[in-house]
């Protein structure tokens, strides 16, 4: 990653790392957690999500539809887990090569209660196709780190709601 092209948020979340991992490699999740709004429906592909693993997604820019297709690229299990995102129309990559990055680091627990989770939440267009124009010129960076906040709240609202449910 290069720190040009980079953006990363961080939430320490009460909880342990494995609950966490296993939301996030759940594909089927993604949507219910993305603080962007540009996920729709339901993914193609296998789940959960291991190393290599090739999945897709509905997606819309405004009023745009497409499908992603993404590709687990880093994967150490209750640790790590990034996937490379294509936007593809008709088959054809036309946009993308972004990568959305989870990295987890354990904290420890208190005498109060349990161990608790930084999450690290990374999005990287250092390695994607025409970043000035498709990425940086109409502000997606900007727009992100927000959204990204966001999205680290829902991950720790779905582990919240998991353990009391």
């Amino acid at each position: 990653m290069t720190a040009h092209r980079t953006l990363s948020v961080s939430r320490d979340i009460d909880a342990a790392p494995e609950r966490l991992f296993a939301v996030l490699r759940d594909p089927d999740r993604h949507a219910a957690l993305d603080g962007s709004g540009m996920l729709r429906g339901r993914p193609e592909g296998p789940s959960p999500l291991g190393p290599g693993d090739r999945f897709s997604m509905a997606m819309a820019q405004g009023r745009i539809p497409y499908r992603s297709v993404n590709l687990v690229v880093e994967y150490e299990p209750d640790r790590l887990i990034a996937w490379e995102t294509w936007g593809e129309l008709g088959g054809r990559r036309l946009v993308g090569g972004q990568r959305w990055r989870y990295a987890l680091t354990p904290l420890d627990g208190t005498a109060d209660g349990p161990a608790a989770t930084r999450v690290t939440h990374t999005y990287d267009w250092s390695r994607a196709r025409l970043p000035r124009l498709v990425i940086e010129l109409p502000g997606y960076p900007r727009r992100m780190g927000p959204a990204m906040a966001t999205t680290l709240e829902r991950l720790a609202a779905a582990v919240r709601e998991e353990e009391s449910g």
